[in-house]
C-alpha cells in the first residue's frame, strides 16, 4: 500500500524531470546527432532501469541525481565545431554568424 502511495506522489516529479532532461539534451546537443542519440538512450535506460523502485529514499536520491545531471548538462557542457586545422569555435558562436 505504501509503495503505491510513493509511486503516486513521485510519478509527476519523475515525468517532469524526464521531460526536462530530454529538453536540455535537445538544446545542449542540437547540432550533434551522435550525442543527441547517445544522451537519449542513456536517459531512457536510466529511467527504465529504475522504474520499479519503491524505496522512498532511493527515489529521492535518484531524483536528486537526475536533477544534478540536468544542471551539469545545462551549465557545463560546451559544444564546439572544428572549423579548420588551427581553430575550434563554440557552437554558440556559429549561431551568431
Amino acid at each position: 500500500m505504501q509503495s503505491m502511495l510513493i509511486k503516486k506522489v513521485a510519478i509527476p516529479q519523475v515525468l517532469k524531470l524526464f521531460k526536462l532532461l530530454h529538453r536540455t539534451r535537445q538544446e545542449v546537443f542540437k547540432h550533434d546527432t551522435r550525442a543527441l542519440e547517445a544522451a537519449r538512450q542513456k536517459i531512457n535506460e536510466e529511467f527504465k532501469n529504475n522504474q520499479d523502485e519503491t524505496s522512498e529514499e532511493k527515489i529521492k536520491e535518484l531524483l536528486k541525481i537526475a536533477s544534478d545531471v540536468e544542471v551539469i548538462l545545462r551549465t557545463s557542457v560546451i559544444q564546439a565545431v572544428h572549423t579548420d586545422s588551427d581553430r575550434i569555435v563554440s557552437d554558440y558562436a556559429l549561431e551568431d554568424l
